[in-house]
């Protein structure tokens, strides 16, 4: 039984036209026995053609009402001119769009860039900053060429989190003293400074404006469902407009002109080239890692979906230099804009691009309705983005981390320093903890009942920590028989010198001193605890006795692991509760409890050939599941190399015997893979083998069968590739098998996208049965 080949091209049989997402609207009409089989696509040419264009288009719509309000506050933050905004939301939506790597993710100006850049235009004027935004874009064209995108993510989470909180700090306090009446300040020391002299000369129908801004952003998601489907920041503002309207003395919006008024080129500078040069870099830099954080985001809200990260920094350069070079602000990839977008059901680039187009009809065409919108609206939605960037999860992460420090240190330099500063600050605070927790011991002494000591030190053990671990080994009593234990990844000459001249002296009080070195820790452990075959830890097969393997792997169940495991199994004695339901393939290489990091009492499994969800015997242990033991969430996991799919391909099926009559109930199965089932046109397209692609099919089959059960439990459903040893998770939407992304993220986000089988969500039950 052999596992996949990734250079496989076959393909199933049958109708396999729109062979991308277009596949996952399919139907699965009812078979026998309750089973589902895969009917083929019908519909117009244009549906067959163009199978996202109603999606598209209306995610479009939404997400030009969510930028339009967005663009003209962050030129305003940015001291740029408005129109500026609106020029670099153009190019981003169509530019970024057609050539970045992430399909979903929509590209515009960014809050987190507009403090650099106020800064640059300060300092250099607004004609040479649209220079330095051009040459960040060739920076990350290079970026992108040279496959560097990979170093940005060696930049601490704290750094960057904090670093995106200083800058929203910073917009917020600007931007309040407009909320005020005042004048707009660059710097958080400024705005600070400010606020004092704008309550004195209070403006209140500005305050009441950017009140009524605020009010609306902070209560809207409140609101019912069918309420809040129209943008936030766009009831906002037009409300704020509207209101305003009764107003004589408000400063309103002014632009000079329609958006093909505003396309300018940039100009050289006089002089400080430098300033120039390192102004591009640091544009490149934050635009490029906050891309890059954004399409990670948008992978973990829509499952199945990947990024190029290096095509990304190919296109968001691209994106930067025309915007630069026609008068916009800089480009990066925006969260906000990229969750509208996911949230309103977008399936390819098209909706990213259209509502680019829509925003230039609007600017060019509906000049008039822009100039209406009062400079107070428009703070007030810039105070909220502001604040929208100091996330309180991050805070908790970072202190689950350790990292607390890192953070606040990194936000406080960009809010009293500036953004570069701030995050060399915070990059050289990280270093210190890095080097820190890397020459850091942690030895603690335990007393036992009988009176003997064990000493266990963790960490590096090194001279840095000679004085710690002399504290510990003093407290050691005279003449008490100790253990040290050392779980430590580094020992140094000094630290061992004085370890051995305390085990001498401690020795001459009579005691016994047994010093444990993680290596001959690592030789004492059980042959068997490691994801070892029997061959591969007994040496060789006792021969003459067919039950020789198996009683030698109870033998060394017994000496090395029964009574590390027999206080939780005295837990369960009087019962088990499970936390969720697998049904898998009897395949002697499928491990259920090894792919999902689970021990005993927590998975309820049912194993047989072909793992199939029919007879009575796994009808009645999903009904004593789900009935009786109250099991939330019930998954079906097939795998690569099955020989029961490799003997239905094969006709197996039409056999008398027990193994013939038991691969009949999959029939269905085979008939929906030769029809061209969705799954198993994308598992061919990800160079899967046939049997393989059937596999896969039968998991999706397998899955509607449950449903049709009707238990009220979850499913989800899981394939473990043999030959790499990767568990993949069934993307029912996408119609295709997806890689878990456990690795990124915290409080179980990531775990919302690898458990997209069940079609939303990650439940509390998915998250504890994927625990890898």
């Amino acid at each position: 039984m052999s596992a996949h080949s990734h250079s496989s091209t076959t393909r199933p049989t049958g109708n396999t036209s729109n062979t991308e997402h277009g596949m996952q609207d399919h139907e699965h009409a009812p078979a026998e026995s309750g089973r589902g089989e895969h009917s083929p696509p019908g519909g117009s040419w244009f549906g067959r053609t163009f199978p996202h264009a109603r999606a598209d288009l209306s995610a479009s719509i939404v997400v030009f009402l969510v930028a339009v309000p967005l663009s003209l506050g962050i030129a305003v933050a940015s001291g740029a001119p408005i129109l500026a905004g609106l020029i670099a939301a153009v190019v981003g939506a169509v530019v970024a769009g057609l050539l970045g790597g992430s399909k979903l993710q929509v590209s515009g100006p960014a809050a987190g860039l507009t403090v650099i850049v106020a800064e640059l235009v300060n300092t250099f004027g607004w004609q040479v900053t649209t220079l330095i935004t051009a040459g960040a874009g060739v920076l990350q064209i290079v970026f992108g060429l040279t496959r560097l995108s990979r170093f940005a993510q060696a930049i601490p989470p704290a750094v960057v989190h904090g670093m995106l909180a200083g800058i929203g700090a910073t917009i917020a306090l600007g931007q309040l003293n407009v909320v005020l009446g005042g004048q707009a300040q660059t710097g958080g020391v400024n705005s600070i400074t400010a606020l004092p002299g704008a309550i004195a000369n209070l403006s209140w129908p500005a305050l009441l404006l950017g009140g009524i801004v605020i009010a609306i952003m902070l209560t809207w998601n409140r609101l019912p469902a069918k309420l809040t489907v129209v943008p936030a920041a766009l009831v906002a503002i037009v409300t704020a407009t509207v209101v305003s309207l009764a107003f004589t003395d408000v400063v309103r919006v002014q632009l000079g002109g329609s958006l093909l008024d505003a396309l300018s080129l940039p100009t050289l500078p006089e002089s400080n080239w430098g300033g120039v040069l390192f102004g591009m870099l640091t544009i490149a830099l934050i635009a490029s890692v906050e891309s890059l954080l954004s399409a990670v985001a948008v992978e973990r809200m829509k499952p199945g979906t990947s990024t190029d990260t290096d095509r990304e920094l190919l296109g968001q350069g691209a994106a930067n230099t025309v915007s630069g070079m026609i008068g916009g602000l800089p480009i990066s990839g925006v969260i906000v804009r990229s969750a509208a977008n996911v949230k309103a059901g977008a399936e390819t680039r098209a909706s990213a691009v259209l509502h680019g187009v829509w925003i230039a009809l609007f600017a060019i065409v509906l000049i008039g309705v822009i100039e209406l919108i009062p400079m107070a609206a428009l703070a007030g939605l810039l105070v909220m983005m502001g604040v929208g960037l100091i996330k309180p999860s991050e805070i908790r992460t970072a202190r689950q981390h350790g990292e607390l420090a890192i953070y606040a240190a990194t936000l406080l330099g960009v809010v009293f320093l500036n953004l570069l500063e701030g995050v060399l600050i915070g990059l050289v605070l990280a270093g210190l903890m890095l080097l820190w927790r890397a020459v850091r011991s942690r030895p603690h002494l335990e007393q036992a009942d009988d009176g003997s000591c064990e000493l266990v030190v963790e960490g590096s053990l090194s001279f840095l920590a000679v004085p710690r671990l002399s504290r510990e080994l003093n407290a050691v009593p005279r003449g008490c028989d100790v253990t040290v234990r050392l779980v430590t990844d580094y020992l140094d000459h000094a630290a061992y010198d004085h370890l051995l001249a305390w085990k001498a002296r401690h020795e001459g009080t009579g005691a016994t001193v047994t010093v444990i070195e993680p290596e001959q820790a690592r030789r004492a452990t059980a042959p068997g605890a490691g994801f070892l075959t029997w061959g591969e830890w007994q040496g060789m097969r006792t021969e003459g006795h067919a039950s020789g393997t198996l009683m030698a792997g109870v033998a060394a169940y017994h000496d090395n692991t029964s009574e590390a495991i027999r206080p939780t199994m005295t837990g369960l004695a009087d019962g088990q509760s499970p936390s969720a339901m697998m049904i898998t393939c009897a395949d002697s290489r499928v491990l259920p409890h090894v792919i999902t990091h689970s021990g005993p009492g927590d998975v309820f499994t049912v194993q047989n050939v072909g793992n199939l969800v029919v007879g009575p015997g796994t009808a009645a242990a999903v009904e004593f599941a789900t009935g009786t033991l109250d099991v939330p969430i019930v998954a079906v996991c097939g795998h690569s190399g099955c020989g029961a799919m490799q003997g239905l391909l094969a006709g197996g099926a039409s056999g008398d015997s027990a193994l013939g009559q038991w691969l009949r109930e999959a029939r269905p199965v085979l008939r929906a893979y030769e029809t061209g089932h969705p799954v198993a046109v994308a598992a061919a397209e990800d160079g899967f083998g046939e049997a393989d692609q059937l596999a896969m099919v039968n998991v999706a089959m397998q899955l509607e069968m449950l449903r049709a059960q009707d238990s009220g439990a979850e499913v989800l459903g899981l394939f473990y590739d043999i030959r790499s040893a990767r568990v993949l998770v069934l993307d029912e939407a996408a119609g295709r098998f997806v890689e878990p992304r456990a690795d990124i993220g915290t409080d179980g986000s990531d775990l919302d996208r690898i458990a997209a089988g069940h079609g939303h969500g990650a439940t509390a039950a998915a998250r504890r049965l994927l625990k890898v």
